[in-house]
């Protein structure tokens, strides 16, 4: 299973890194919204999980703080090096499964529209390193797809984020994020529906 993702995962975002920018038209105003509602303290450092074309990791950055952007995709990253103009942070090329930092290094850690790309296993994986490298009483963020309760709206969301997204998408947004959040050890603080309740951003405390 996990292998199978890995090979489709990585011959997904080959194929889509040269066009994968065009989707921040859905998601340009999102990013400077997670900055301001995570709200870290100043010097905070943050991590930035499946970081693609580096367009979260800009929006930090831009606010002065120290992250690092780490993704399993070399062709993601290397179109998020080569439109980076900040000093302030660094991309890495990793599985977020297997997180290279130790226990406790990070204030917090942000995993944007990622964890729909992933099935089940994997999932619960890059959320127990997100809570293992994040310190004690530090922020985890998680930004994803959400679903309105308005029937009509859910069902045109639905379908439409659905034509475009992986093939992982319908069983993420039929789980349960929340309890997956909770029984990792994250304390959920605070939530935000964004693109018209298309999506949500958590904030949540180890």
């Amino acid at each position: 299973m996990d292998e199978n993702y890995y090979l489709y995962t990585k011959k997904l975002f080959k194929k889509w890194a040269p066009f994968y920018n065009i989707t921040e038209i859905l998601t340009y105003r999102v990013r400077p919204q997670v900055v301001d509602f995570i709200n870290a303290k100043y010097g905070s450092k943050i991590l930035d999980i499946a970081t693609g074309t580096g367009k979260q990791v800009f929006a930090f950055a831009k606010r002065g703080y120290d992250i690092i952007g780490v993704d399993l995709s070399e062709d993601m990253l290397q179109i998020a090096k080569k439109t980076n103009k900040y000093a302030n942070l660094e991309f890495i090329v990793a599985d977020a499964t297997n997180i290279p930092f130790d226990d406790n290094y990070f204030d917090v850690t942000c995993v944007s529209f990622a964890l729909h790309d992933m099935p089940i296993s994997i999932r619960k994986k890059v959320v127990g390193e997100m809570v293992r490298v994040t310190k004690t009483k530090g922020v985890i963020a998680i930004i994803d797809y959400n679903l309105p309760k308005n029937k009509i709206r859910k069902n045109l969301i639905y379908h439409f984020i659905r034509f475009y997204e992986s093939k992982y998408y319908p069983d993420f947004i039929k789980s349960d994020l929340h309890t997956l959040l909770q029984e990792s050890g994250i304390k959920i603080e605070k939530e935000l529906l964004i693109m018209f309740g298309a999506a949500i951003i958590i904030k949540g405390k180890k």
